[in-house]
């Protein structure tokens, strides 16, 4: 079969297209034929080798692809061959096939084509569990959105709404609060404001009426979370989901303790090993909001497995808003 190989880390072009062995399922595993695999921001750090867990050399990069049951491995029960699922890999889905553990894979019900289920993989279910388990939102809290217009940020917007928070999307330019409202937000606020520290929590007590926020969700760290830990209300909650805006941030206690505010991080990888059956229960509850309406997943763009390097490119540097999928067929 075909797949893109890393055999040393390195630039995001450095790994290969070969022809390899498929491989075969083991206990508990399920080979699923990929139909489509999303092309994350994360797969250019394990590619480079900056992650923080990475795989052994050789590798084949790819998280949750999504595809057809094409065999089973022994003491499997969940699926039959010719199942539609999401299969939720560590890697191995840039490739024609991948396998994965039964526990970790989800069935897509019949209105969930595969283009939308890899738009929904690894970002509905980090904004789900950053919601519900970390954060414990309930509905009519409100809630500050971080990097609304990436991908986890439009899907925290969406399970915010659709589980009835009032949502503020920070933005990075004013150019971009219709992105925002377009995905549900009730409010947005600008990142590029020139005084981050003070104008946040500004735009965001103007929303509120001097209260601020119930929760904030936060992929970018930097100088974003240091403004943004500033608009939490008394007994707020930030979550911290990672770095996308390069540094990671540091936090004085003493202000944490003043506003009896909390922060906590989610590594969602950790929860698929640890509480697979809270990932069940995320992805059922990400379906039915799905199937319901509640939710839109993004628009995508589909590349050939041969053009994986620039797939990944076109996410690293913003060129594309919508989500990269390859498709291994092609």
């Amino acid at each position: 079969m075909r797949a893109v190989v890393v055999e040393a880390f390195g630039s995001i072009g450095s790994a290969s297209i070969k022809e390899i062995d498929p491989p075969c399922p083991g206990p508990n595993e399920i080979l699923v034929a990929v139909e489509a695999a999303p092309v994350n921001f994360v797969d250019s750090l394990i590619i480079q080798g900056s992650y923080q867990s990475l795989p052994e050399l050789p590798f084949v990069p790819g998280k949750g692809p999504v595809g057809t049951v094409a065999a089973l491995g022994p003491g499997t029960s969940r699926f039959a061959v010719g199942d539609r699922v999401l299969a939720m890999a560590e890697h191995g889905g840039y490739a024609e096939a991948v396998c994965a553990s039964e526990k970790n894979c989800y069935r897509l019900p019949d209105a969930l084509s595969f283009e939308a289920a890899a738009a929904i993989s690894l970002t509905y279910d980090t904004a789900w569990v950053s919601l519900v388990d970390r954060a414990r939102m309930q509905a009519g809290e409100t809630i500050l959105v971080l990097g609304a217009t990436g991908g986890v940020g439009d899907a925290t917007v969406q399970l915010g709404k659709a589980m009835g928070a009032t949502v503020i999307a920070a933005v990075s330019s004013a150019a971009k609060r219709q992105s925002g409202i377009d995905a549900g937000a009730d409010h947005t606020v600008d990142l590029s404001v020139p005084n981050l520290r003070d104008d946040l929590r500004a735009q965001v007590h103007a929303i509120t009426e001097g209260r601020g926020v119930d929760i904030v969700i936060d992929p970018l760290g930097g100088d974003c979370f240091d403004a943004a830990i500033r608009t939490l209300a008394w007994r707020g909650r930030l979550v911290v989901i990672g770095f996308a805006a390069g540094r990671i941030p540091t936090l004085k206690m003493n202000y944490v303790l003043l506003k009896n505010i909390e922060v906590s991080c989610i590594q969602i990888s950790d929860y698929r090993k640890r509480m697979p059956e809270l990932v069940r229960a995320c992805y059922n509850d990400v379906f039915t909001h799905y199937v319901e309406g509640r939710i839109r997943p993004r628009q995508t763009t589909a590349y050939p497995l041969a053009d994986y390097a620039k797939a990944l490119d076109d996410i690293v540097t913003r060129r594309i808003s919508s989500r990269a999928i390859l498709r291994p067929g092609e």
